[in-house]
């Protein structure tokens, strides 16, 4: 039913992408964070959670573990980490992203079976690196000095679209194979995708790396469902090939994810302007927070469902943090921290920035050189996740083995 190589009937997709996200879910403590982003923001409306400080009402990733920051390439190919995954952008309190991206840490560390103090040393760290990009809006830590974030990075900045190609479609001619992880779409979903890429405003996107005419036409040379992430698992996706046209010939391709936007589950700001479309709000929140991300994406409509268009580039990458030293983990904290208060600081005025620069490093705790509220939120949000975890893996046995 999918996972054979066949596509299954649309009837049967909700059933296979279920089964698919149980069994990644499966694999590790670090996957459940991943993939359960619904259990943190059921934490967040505990005593526990509404008790963290309030900061300003600014773009926040509202996702933000390990797995959502990367590699991401400018439209002129300038390569810089920076959040990659947008879906549950919301205006509202910094203080979710750094709480998500401490639970993230300290699972990741966990999985790499690093001692205790290991992640106590990374909120620390977090802290020191969040409230530098405070101050100064750059981040402190070069790159070089986060030795896993730096191996990624090396890698994006060397990797061209045959990389892409072998990664995502396992082939550098221009077709998507079938298999486990792009299905065929029914006839309806292959017209409307055509009709959504020949678009103007797509069109318009396609061209728009420098490299590129921006008059050229483009035409869908493949399409396919996408089976692809953990928690988006359900929601329509899609992956299309894009030719495009110089002189009648394809002179370049261009690989397009189209992702159905949802509700965002979130905790958003009252005062909070945001588009009431999903895939505007995922768009203007990228355009905030990945300014580079930002520019390759748009909002459109496909099968009457609300979808971001971005096109994918080589040197877009996931950072891996599952098996690392304790020199590594403590160093990729302090600038993975370092790149989310970089993204929420652009958002605020110097005065903001000060006023929440104080606000953040209050109730300090008298063992730890960081906030009690982020150390305590971390701990409480690791034991229920730890918990929860077990009682998944309780309820899908077989998946494991699958």
């Amino acid at each position: 039913m999918g996972d054979a190589g066949h596509a299954p009937s649309l009837k049967a997709r909700p059933v296979v992408l279920a089964e698919r996200r149980n069994r990644k879910m499966a694999r590790s403590a670090h996957a459940y964070v991943r993939g359960n982003t619904i259990k943190f923001y059921e934490w967040l409306e505990t005593a526990a959670g509404k008790s963290i400080p309030a900061g300003p009402p600014v773009w926040i990733c509202g996702d933000c573990h390990v797995g959502n920051l990367g590699p991401v390439a400018s439209l002129t190919e300038r390569v810089d980490i920076q959040i990659r995954d947008l879906d549950q952008t919301v205006i509202g309190n910094p203080a979710h992203d750094l709480i998500r991206l401490g639970l993230s840490l300290a699972t990741a560390a966990r999985s790499s079976d690093l001692p205790g103090i290991t992640t106590a040393r990374m909120i620390e760290e977090m802290v020191s690196g969040y409230r530098a990009a405070l101050m100064t809006q750059r981040i402190s830590k070069a790159a070089a000095e986060a030795d896993a974030v730096n191996r990624v990075l090396q890698e994006a900045l060397h990797r061209r679209w045959k990389n892409l190609a072998e990664e995502r479609i396992e082939n550098v001619q221009p077709t998507i194979p079938r298999g486990n992880k792009f299905w065929e779409p029914s006839a309806a979903e292959r017209r409307a995708l055509d009709e959504l890429v020949n678009s103007q405003d797509v069109r318009k996107l396609v061209t728009a790396l420098h490299s590129r005419d921006d008059n050229a036409k483009i035409e869908v040379l493949d399409a396919a469902y996408w089976v692809k992430g953990c928690s988006s698992l359900g929601r329509l996706r899609y992956a299309a090939l894009v030719g495009v046209k110089h002189k009648k010939r394809v002179k370049d391709i261009c690989f397009l994810d189209i992702k159905e936007a949802t509700t965002a589950a979130a905790p958003r700001a009252t005062d909070g302007p945001m588009p009431r479309d999903n895939a505007q709000r995922v768009v203007e929140g990228a355009r905030h927070l990945a300014p580079n991300l930002g520019e390759r994406m748009l909002a459109g409509r496909l099968l009457d469902r609300s979808v971001v268009v971005r096109e994918l580039m080589p040197q877009d990458l996931k950072l891996d943090l599952e098996t690392l030293t304790q020199g590594e983990a403590v160093k990729a904290a302090r600038f993975l921290a370092g790149v989310v208060g970089k993204a929420h600081a652009r958002q605020m005025d110097k005065a903001t920035r000060k006023a929440w620069r104080s606000a953040f490093v209050q109730r300090r705790s008298k063992t730890l050189d960081a906030p009690s509220w982020l150390w305590t939120s971390v701990v409480d949000l690791v034991a229920t996740h730890e918990a929860a975890y077990l009682e998944h893996c309780r309820r899908y046995p077989l998946t494991i083995a699958a």
